[in-house]
């Protein structure tokens, strides 16, 4: 029986793999997506400068093939801050996807499930999905104080209502399913019910928001540090990066285009690889794939 199980599980995964193939869209995404990873990774093999490192007699040369991405007004290489900047923007987005995924699961579980809790937690998914996302991701930060793990708990309660809705949505729907009742008829424990009925039928959804999350994760913290409100400046980030270059726009306007274009490339990736998962995750778009 497990063999068969796991011999199951597998075709499955080479099913939704050969389908993310065809998908060409979702898989150019999920390239770009692990290029931008693997460079954030392997910064320090792919560049010879550090991104720290002052040279004021280099200051603001364009791109040229000693500096791809030419320098800043310090004669600090750009590229060298662009891909180690990928690795804290890209840290932001991955963490915030954690922190959001767990509180949006349970207040979702808790709002769907249990019937006396869903008007106040519906009402306050409602009202934080009131305010727009960056004004709200301000207002916490200004409370907490600017630092990396501000920004964490700021943007994972700022993007928390949006899984924690989806999440609800569908556990309305799956509470109410024949096998569900049959658990319950059979004495199967709620937690036994919630974790392995219902939970386990909301992946597909978890995972394909959880990818355009982490893409609004990342505009926010760009968008945070360039008002200077996020991390401290002297850390490379993408929104630092333009912040510094806002002032140099037409006399080395590199400063700002290539932290631009990699915020650029890395949400569009990843909204991407979400609508690819979407459509592959769902039964009724996989018919037409």
């Amino acid at each position: 029986m497990a063999a068969t199980a796991s011999i199951s599980v597998t075709g499955e995964r080479m099913k939704l793999a050969r389908l993310l193939v065809r998908r060409k869209t979702a898989l150019i995404g999920l390239i770009i997506l692990v290029v931008l990873v693997l460079a954030a990774a392997l910064a320090p093999y792919i560049t010879g400068y550090a991104p720290q490192k002052l040279s004021i007699v280099n200051r603001l040369r364009p791109p040229s093939t000693a500096h791809w991405f030419g320098t800043d007004e310090f004669g600090r290489d750009v590229f060298t801050r662009v891909i180690y900047g990928g690795r804290l923007s890209l840290f932001v987005g991955f963490a915030v996807v954690i922190l959001s995924s767990v509180l949006g699961i349970v207040l979702g579980l808790v709002a769907g499930f249990f019937r006396p809790a869903d008007k106040v937690v519906a009402r306050v998914i409602d009202a934080m999905m009131a305010f727009p996302d960056i004004l709200l991701a301000i207002s916490l930060v200004a409370a907490l104080g600017p630092s990396l793990v501000n920004v964490i708990l700021a943007l994972g309660i700022v993007y928390t209502p949006r899984l924690a809705r989806i999440v609800r949505a569908s556990t309305l729907v799956i509470r109410e399913l024949p096998f569900v009742e049959a658990a319950r008829a059979l004495g199967v424990s709620t937690w036994r019910i919630v974790t392995a009925h219902v939970l386990r039928n909301l992946w597909s959804p978890i995972l394909v928001q959880g990818t355009f999350i982490f893409a609004y994760a990342i505009l926010a913290e760009a968008g945070l540090s360039f008002l200077g409100v996020g991390v401290s400046p002297e850390i490379p980030t993408w929104g630092t990066m333009i912040n510094a270059g806002q002032q140099y726009m037409g006399s080395a306007d590199w400063m700002m285009v290539f932290p631009g274009l990699a915020i650029v490339l890395s949400v569009v990736s990843l909204q991407m690889v979400g609508d690819g998962l979407r459509d592959i995750l769902d039964p009724r778009l996989r018919k037409e794939l």
